[in-house]
């Protein structure tokens, strides 16, 4: 039996419904896990705002979230030593997972922070500069972010005006750039190393411009896990909300595993007239090639989408329709060895200015 659920953007995801079923499935799966070669990321927004369910989670599911990844079986670490591992292909533990935080609301400051430091849990906030210079209420003060940087919690970029970064020009995406860079040397004395694309939003264009601005990595609001192969200027993570919070959805994610590919198309996930639905495909790595037929893939506007094999690694995704403007996500799903599931997503972005 399998059971469906819908993610924070409303893309369809498979679980395993019965835990007996999952082990015999997989007991004898072929191929081994290999333990220090990937990590999830999540992400969350708000804490206790319940006027906002689609960016909030609940206190009782951040709760049981703590105590999940408390269990013995996880290895919490921050965002900037997973990103150093990884680039540098060293070993990280199995189950390795880190905590990211957006947007710098207060409930950051009032209620997750008192529970991941009793907990002794490390995470990346990922501040937006003019919300703070503007006193913007329910956000969080520089005063506030510099007391969590002295306690060690990572601070990372997430421009200065939290614009849509593919609807603008270069120009003024650099401005933007430059000038939260400026508000983080004076607030807190450097440039975080770390980025975050407002809303999820890339193209190839924004993630070379980020990495002129010497960040070394930047993350989306993808679904996926990881690994040495990643783009790590367009790196996914699992985003939490009250609808999709539940502790059953996030140890399907926590113990989720990597989806190697290389090869993958559009190498721009901003879409156009001229590529929209996209030619999305991957090659698959050579030790899970022969799974391929395994694969399933469901988009945010028709749900489960048609793969078709190409050669023995090859796998292409046929969209039936274009995506409508603004953002769309594609993931791509393999069951894997000892009931845990291979996931790589990513998330495309129809421009308003090419209508």
């Amino acid at each position: 039996m399998i059971l469906r659920h819908r993610s924070p953007d409303g893309l369809t995801a498979p679980i395993a419904a019965l835990a007996l079923f999952a082990a015999a499935i997989f007991w004898f799966w072929p191929f081994a896990v290999k333990a220090a070669d990937s990590a999830m990321v999540f992400m969350y927004h708000r804490f206790d705002e319940s006027a906002y369910p689609t960016t909030n989670i609940r206190l009782d599911q951040f709760d049981a979230h703590i105590a999940e990844l408390k269990s013995g079986k996880y290895a919490v670490l921050s965002l900037p030593e997973i990103v150093a591992a990884l680039r540098d292909r060293k070993k990280l533990p199995d189950y390795a997972v880190a905590i990211s935080v957006d947007d710098a609301y207060e409930s950051v400051y009032t209620r997750a922070w008192p529970r991941l430091k009793a907990a002794g849990l490390p995470f990346t906030l990922f501040v937006a500069t003019d919300p703070i210079d503007q006193k913007t209420a329910g956000m969080m003060s520089w005063d506030q972010i510099r007391e969590l940087a002295k306690a060690g919690v990572t601070i990372g970029a997430h421009s200065a005006s939290h614009l849509h970064m593919p609807d603008n020009d270069a120009a003024t995406n650099r401005a933007d750039v430059e000038r939260s860079n400026a508000r983080y040397r004076a607030e807190l004395g450097a440039v975080p190393a770390l980025f975050a694309y407002p809303y999820g939003e890339m193209g190839r264009a924004v993630g070379a411009l980020v990495a002129d601005a010497g960040y070394r990595a930047a993350f989306g609001q993808h679904s996926g896990v990881i690994d040495a192969s990643s783009d790590f200027f367009y790196l996914p993570r699992f985003a939490l909300n009250e609808d999709y919070g539940a502790i059953d959805r996030f140890r399907l994610a926590a113990r989720a595993l990597p989806l190697p590919v290389s090869d993958v198309t559009p190498r721009d996930p901003l879409l156009g007239p001229g590529n929209n639905p996209p030619a999305f495909g991957f090659t698959l790595a050579s030790d899970i090639a022969k799974h391929a037929g395994r694969i399933a893939c469901y988009s945010s506007l028709d749900g489960r989408t048609r793969v078709e094999r190409l050669g023995e690694r090859r796998v292409e995704v046929r969209m039936a329709r274009p995506f409508p403007p603004g953002r769309s996500r594609v993931n791509c799903t393999m069951p894997g060895p000892d009931g845990r599931w291979r996931w790589l997503g990513t998330q495309f972005y129809v421009s308003k200015k090419a209508l």
